[in-house]
């Protein structure tokens, strides 16, 4: 029986002869993912303290550590053929993995939520200025639904649909011009040089700024590789991954940086956005606005395979509930407090990635198969050593930043815990 697009297991290996992704698909896929709207307001983040200059040094450092950690990761999706979550049983057991799996999904219906909330809030603004506040155009309720259903109807597709017939075809490169107007409008009404020489305020360390920057590439690394499970090489995944996200992230953050201190120095969210509608009559922000569904659809059909490990249903029919619920948070629930929680749950992957690397590069030396175990322990024990190191640095040391040292840490203990108990021996023959 064939297998058709959206219709993968997430708990079995996608077959070899179905993984038909190269580095030019993942690229259009991860330069997407790399830009949209909360890129730019994160580069907004860091331009009042850092300045120009050192915004741009933590943005290139924290996202090139980042895109080599994220295209490594993929590269697991594309030895094992397995999504994210489904790989995780490999590093932490059958039963270990179903906590990971809970918590990103409910990080992801979280974060899908938010990124409609995003869309909406900018489109009202935009409908706002174009029209009149009360109008149909200005309506958070209509945008809202709409972009719920778009982000749905793109999740229930799925990635293989959305990849090579719109991204690829026609949306990158709508993107690309967005991105290009939107540099050629800061070149030309902006003093880039006066703005070069003014240093920040000092109100945050370069290693926040740094620690900002990384958490954008890391924050994939529980999806993607629900993605990169469809590559057809590994050096493709890793190429293909590494520079499209690099590219799309250092850009628009960059751009965030750059137009929050040109045309909206006080920092607030509506006038940075207002000052990117003022750049080609909107068209660029509008389209960087639709590129914003791409990132709420792979929310939304992550958070779908997370769940088809917990639960014995089609990702296509999960994705179609997750989607409304998504919706329907951002309609009707303040997120104000939950999203400390999501960040809370956001600390805990770091680290988890750092013992799935290890385990994976190291210990099993890039094998997909390992002995049946339920718990293992020595990876538990990794994985909560770099939660306990994180929240300890982000408590105590918060001008040092926690993200990277958990993860270091937590995958220095599974290399010494896993060789002390063999673990590596486990490993069964392919």
């Amino acid at each position: 029986m064939s297998i058709q697009p959206g219709t993968y297991s997430p708990d079995l290996a996608v077959p070899a002869d179905k993984r038909v992704f190269g580095g030019r698909d993942l690229f259009s896929l991860w330069f997407s993912l790399g830009i949209g709207l909360m890129v730019l307001q994160t580069g907004a983040l860091l331009a009042p303290g850092l300045g120009l200059s050192g915004a741009l040094l933590a943005i290139f450092l924290g996202t090139l550590v980042g895109v080599l950690l994220l295209a490594a990761v993929g590269v697991i999706g594309s030895d094992t053929g397995l999504s994210s979550m489904a790989a995780l049983k490999l590093s932490l057991g059958s039963k270990g993995a179903s906590l990971p799996a809970l918590l990103n999904l409910l990080q992801l219906i979280g974060w899908g939520s938010f990124e409609i909330i995003v869309m909406r809030d900018a489109a009202s603004l935009l409908g706002t200025r174009a029209f009149s506040e009360g109008s149909l155009w200005a309506s958070p309720m209509l945008w809202t639904l709409c972009f719920g259903a778009l982000a749905t109807l793109l999740a229930v597709s799925g990635p293989l649909t959305f990849v090579r017939k719109i991204l690829r075809k026609w949306g990158i490169w709508l993107i690309l011009a967005a991105c290009i107007w939107l540099t050629w409008n800061l070149f030309a009404k902006a003093d880039l040089g006066a703005l070069w020489a003014q240093a920040g305020d000092g109100s945050m360390p370069f290693a926040v700024g740094f620690d900002i920057a990384i958490a954008m590439p890391l924050s994939w690394l529980p999806l993607i590789a629900d993605y990169s499970r469809f590559g057809k090489k590994a050096k493709n995944v890793f190429g293909g991954t590494a520079i499209g996200f690099f590219i799309g992230n250092f850009w628009l953050m960059s751009l965030g940086v750059a137009y929050t201190l040109a045309f909206a120095p006080s920092g607030e969210v509506n006038a940075l956005l207002l000052a990117l509608a003022g750049a080609g009559l909107g068209i660029p922000l509008l389209l960087i606005l639709l590129d914003e569904s791409e990132n709420a659809f792979a929310d939304i059909h992550s958070a779908a395979v997370s769940s088809g490990i917990l639960l014995r249903l089609k990702v296509e029919h999960l994705a179609l509930a997750i989607g409304v619920i998504c919706t329907l948070i951002a309609l009707l629930a303040p997120l104000a407090q939950y999203q400390n929680f999501l960040l809370l749950i956001g600390s805990v992957f770091a680290p988890l990635f750092g013992v799935v690397l290890v385990d994976h590069f190291i210990l099993r030396k890039r094998s997909g198969q390992v002995a049946s175990a339920a718990l293992r322990w020595p990876a538990l024990l990794a994985w909560l050593g770099g939660i306990s190191t994180y929240h300890l640095l982000a408590n105590l040391y918060p001008d040092v930043g926690a993200t990277l040292p958990a993860l270091v840490l937590a995958g220095l203990l599974q290399l010494v815990l896993g060789r002390a108990f063999s673990y590596g021996r486990e490993t069964a023959r392919a």
